[in-house]
């Protein structure tokens, strides 16, 4: 595993690096070769033992696109922070590397703010049944968990974020751009009911797939309670959905080992190669 790291915005070098900060405000470094779920967990681990001060948060499935809704997912009316009037006596100098990391400071307290305003918080129960599944998407959540290296882009990016929560790590990275996806807030909602009622923790984010760990694999009652919601997450109102006899072979998967993958997009079997057989 190699790894590189970014320079601050204030030493402005950028162009000496063979890879783009992208829209991820807090990265600071980046992976290469990285060819285990597990070995990137740990490598997390390790960062968040010698600095306790931030949380840290990798990137998954295609880095391009997930930088790129990324930056979109922020513009959100219910994330995005106003920049100041042109004629404004706070107006931000772009072309001023610390100016910018100010802003971008400001802009990620913002989202944290705005994720925890009851108003716009999501609950779990609001969120089950509203993203479009299929049978298919059954079988890519049984492939990504049973394959969870597959995820993993040429390079991975890691996230060094100043938030008092793994939840709110997903304020760094806020995705879920498409409409037909669940955005940030629903994302939110489903990271907090992972940790509090069935002890995942989110560690990962991509283009499709979000990543969670615990410290050690669920019992067979924890897995069958942890399988019973993803089936309602997923499939509620959808009883092809909800049928599908896939949940039993992922139940049997997801009882032997520490990760969850699970997938926020519309086409997340697509995502995987997957193709209705139909």
């Amino acid at each position: 595993m190699k790894r590189g790291f970014f320079v601050t915005a204030e030493q402005d070098s950028s162009d000496e690096q063979p890879y783009r900060r992208g829209n991820f405000s807090c990265v600071y470094e980046w992976l290469e070769g990285v060819d285990s779920v597990l070995a990137l967990v740990e490598e997390l681990d390790a960062l968040r033992q010698a600095d306790a001060q931030h949380r840290y948060l990798c990137t998954l499935d295609d880095i391009s696109q997930c930088s790129y809704t990324c930056g979109h997912a922020g513009q959100d009316d219910r994330l995005y922070l106003e920049e100041p009037d042109d004629d404004d006596e706070s107006d931000i100098d772009w072309d001023d590397p610390a100016q910018e990391a100010a802003w971008e400071q400001a802009s990620l307290q913002h989202r944290v703010q705005q994720l925890g305003r009851p108003e716009l918080a999501q609950s779990w129960d609001q969120v089950c049944g509203t993203l479009s599944t299929s049978g298919l998407d059954v079988k890519a959540l049984l492939q990504a968990n049973h394959e969870p290296d597959a995820l993993l882009d040429e390079v991975v990016y890691v996230q060094r974020i100043p938030v008092a929560g793994d939840d709110l790590m997903i304020a760094a990275q806020p995705n879920g751009y498409f409409s037909a996806d669940w955005d940030t807030f629903q994302n939110h909602a489903i990271i907090r009911h992972l940790a509090t009622q069935h002890g995942y923790r989110f560690f990962g984010m991509g283009a499709s797939w979000m990543g969670f760990v615990r410290p050690a694999p669920p019992s067979a009652n924890q897995c069958a309670q942890l399988v019973a919601d993803l089936k309602d997450l997923y499939g509620r109102k959808r009883e092809e959905v909800f049928a599908h006899a896939g949940w039993a072979e992922l139940q049997q998967l997801l009882q032997g080992q520490r990760l969850l993958m699970l997938g926020y997009v519309e086409n997340m079997a697509e995502s995987l190669g997957l193709e209705d057989e139909d």
